[in-house]
């Protein structure tokens, strides 16, 4: 007999945490947003960027982390499995369309596998 897995109940609001940086080893950047609703974009969004120290291993951005969240009461967060990518924004930090021309690591690589992929 097959298992049914129950389907859990998404409580609202919840967050995500993401994390960038230059390459797959090194996070630079960490960005949170708030679900209030399953029809809302992340709103707020707050970002938070750190030189030398891994934002991971950053206390200061942890603590400030966790204010964010019970200023927003966030019943629940997901968090993404390592970096996902480049710590720049299309349309901010280079031109919308255009590979990032800062992170060469991330040129042409999956950004949850890590793995190299073919250009189209």
């Amino acid at each position: 007999m097959k298992k049914k897995h129950a389907k859990s109940k998404v409580e609202y609001p919840f967050a995500t945490i993401a994390f960038y940086g230059p390459d797959n080893k090194h996070a630079s950047k960490v960005v949170v947003g708030i679900i209030t609703d399953e029809k809302s974009e992340p709103e707020p969004l707050e970002r938070w960027v750190s030189g030398q120290i891994d934002v991971r291993r950053n206390p200061k951005i942890g603590e400030e982390i966790k204010s964010f969240l019970d200023a927003h009461h966030v019943k629940r967060v997901i968090v993404a499995d390592g970096i996902i990518g480049c710590p720049h924004e299309e349309g901010e930090d280079y031109p919308m369309g255009t590979k990032c021309p800062f992170c060469s690591f991330w040129l042409n690589r999956n950004r949850f596998t890590h793995k190299i992929e073919d250009e189209d």
